[in-house]
């Protein structure tokens, strides 16, 4: 994985009360048009696949154009934030086709939280994924994808915005193609329906593609019911607010900091925890490392039952 950071200054660009929801509402509008240049690429019939690590560690155009597009179109608006990108990219100006000026009404016209109406543009970081689950996106197995954008303060994930390019594709050829979720610390999150997994279940999701014996060996000891495979940590943590999902487990190396800032603040707007398999916080500020090196806890409820049943061997093995 690489890092593709922008980070302008300008003298004109002043913080003001709602800084934070305008740029939560500027991130709704560029993630739906970021999902709009997804599932063109994907029906282009050319996804331009480049192996960046190995065959597990793929980039497409789609991972390429979006993440032009989300930097670009945040960086013109919100000149002095840090945004932090997944993907090495030149440096090249950006064409006016992928730039997205627009925001969501509705988010400007709730509240901001109090704890947040004094935050200035440069103490802000955001972290993009343009293309979660690419391998998935290569296989086709698109309900897995997602484009992640997570706004950091104070090294603290406190604002996400989730969009699924391809929820709802296979209901039909009248259905509503594609959502965005959204959340603020303080505020809660929108946009899809909050459902708690089913009690007494100890159903584990869990990585589909980046497996290990100490993935497993973690998995094992929590006994779950049932274990669910999947690709991208967006997905896996949508499958934990929408009750399919009880804890998500990755006892590895792998995940990046750009992985989990939106899903985290997500997750906790809703009263989720994660933390890595230690039950050490992520922290989110920009000289922060980008790798999650002791892996991934997350919960929405009932996170003490999981983190106490992590075998010790397994937290010795990533000590971070």
């Amino acid at each position: 994985m690489f890092k593709f950071v922008f980070c302008f200054f300008s003298a004109f660009s002043m913080a003001s009360p709602a800084l934070l929801m305008r740029v939560v509402a500027s991130a709704y509008s560029v993630a739906e048009k970021a999902a709009t240049v997804v599932r063109n690429v994907m029906s282009s019939g050319d996804l331009g696949i480049v192996e960046k690590a190995g065959p597990n560690d793929l980039q497409t155009k789609a991972d390429r154009l979006v993440q032009m597009s989300i930097c670009a179109s945040l960086a013109r608006k919100f000149p002095k934030v840090t945004i932090i990108g997944e993907e090495e990219l030149p440096t090249d100006d950006v064409t006016e086709d992928l730039i997205e000026d627009g925001h969501c009404e509705e988010i400007l016209k709730k509240p901001c939280p109090a704890q947040y109406t004094g935050i200035k543009e440069e103490e802000l970081v955001i972290w993009v994924d343009p293309l979660d689950g690419t391998k998935e996106y290569t296989e086709g197995l698109l309900d897995h994808v997602t484009v992640l954008i997570g706004i950091a303060y104070g090294g603290k994930a406190i604002a996400g915005v989730i969009n699924q390019p391809y929820y709802n594709y296979e209901a039909g050829a009248n259905a509503v193609l594609g959502r965005t979720i959204w959340g603020v610390l303080g505020m809660g999150a929108f946009g899809f329906q909050l459902t708690e997994a089913p009690a007494g279940k100890h159903i584990i999701v869990t990585t589909r593609s980046h497996s290990s014996a100490l993935v497993n060996e973690c998995i094992t000891a929590l006994n779950p019911d049932h274990v669910i495979r999947v690709g991208g940590a967006g997905n896996k943590i949508i499958q934990l607010i929408e009750g399919k999902a009880s804890a998500y487990v990755f006892a590895s190396p792998g995940c990046k900091k750009w992985d989990t800032c939106a899903p985290e603040a997500i997750l906790h707007a809703v009263g989720g925890k994660i933390t890595d398999i230690c039950g050490n916080s992520f922290q989110y500020n920009k000289e922060v490392k980008h790798m999650n090196s002791a892996g991934v806890l997350a919960t929405l409820r009932n996170y003490d039952y999981y983190a106490s049943r992590i075998p010790n061997t397994v937290k010795e093995s990533l000590v971070p």
